[in-house]
C-alpha cells in the first residue's frame, strides 16, 4: 500500500470514499439501504483498483477495469440524483467532480502505460519490447504495424 498512497489518483478516490461514506448517511432509508450500499461498494471497488494499478508490472489491464468501474459509479451516481437520494445539489456535484476527476487521471495513467509498453490491455503493445505499434486498432477491420524503437540497422542488400 506504501507504494500507492502518494498518488493523486489515491488521494481522490479515497477522499471520494470518505465522503460517500459521509453522504449516504443522510439517503433515505430506501435509498440508504440499496442505492448507497451500492454507491460506497462502488467507490471502495476502485480504490482497491488503483492499490492493485499500483503494485502491479502490467497495469493496463487493471486500469482497464478501473475505467469501466468508474463508468458503473457515474451511473449509479446519476441514478442517485434523479431518484432524489442527495438531500442537496451540492452533494451529489461534489460526489461527481470527484469521479470525473479521478477518471481524467486514470486515462492519463492509461495513456501512459500504453506509450511506455506497460501492458498488453486493448489497443496495447505488441508483444516485442522496444516496439511502437502504429496504425489502426485490430478487430477494426485493419492490422497494426509494429516499428523497432531506436537506431536500426540497415539490412544486406
Amino acid at each position: 500500500m506504501a507504494q500507492t498512497e502518494h498518488l493523486p489518483i489515491y488521494k481522490r478516490t479515497y477522499d471520494l470514499c470518505l465522503y460517500l461514506e459521509q453522504v449516504v448517511r443522510s439517503f433515505p432509508r430506501y435509498q440508504k439501504y440499496t442505492l448507497g450500499t451500492d454507491l460506497r461498494d462502488a467507490a471502495r471497488r476502485v480504490l482497491k483498483l488503483v492499490v492493485r494499478a499500483g503494485s502491479r508490472q502490467n497495469k493496463v489491464d487493471v486500469l482497464l477495469e478501473l475505467r469501466e468501474t468508474l463508468e458503473e459509479l457515474k451511473v449509479l451516481l446519476r441514478l442517485g440524483q434523479d431518484a432524489h437520494a442527495f438531500q442537496k445539489f451540492a452533494s451529489f456535484e461534489h460526489a461527481a467532480t470527484l469521479v470525473v476527476e479521478i477518471a481524467k487521471q486514470n486515462e492519463g495513467w492509461l495513456k501512459h502505460q500504453r506509450q511506455a509498453g506497460g501492458g498488453t490491455g486493448a489497443g496495447g503493445g505488441s508483444g516485442r519490447p522496444g516496439a511502437v505499434v502504429s496504425g489502426p486498432v485490430e478487430g477494426h477491420g485493419q492490422s497494426r504495424r509494429v516499428t523497432p524503437r531506436g537506431p536500426t540497422t540497415p539490412s544486406a542488400p
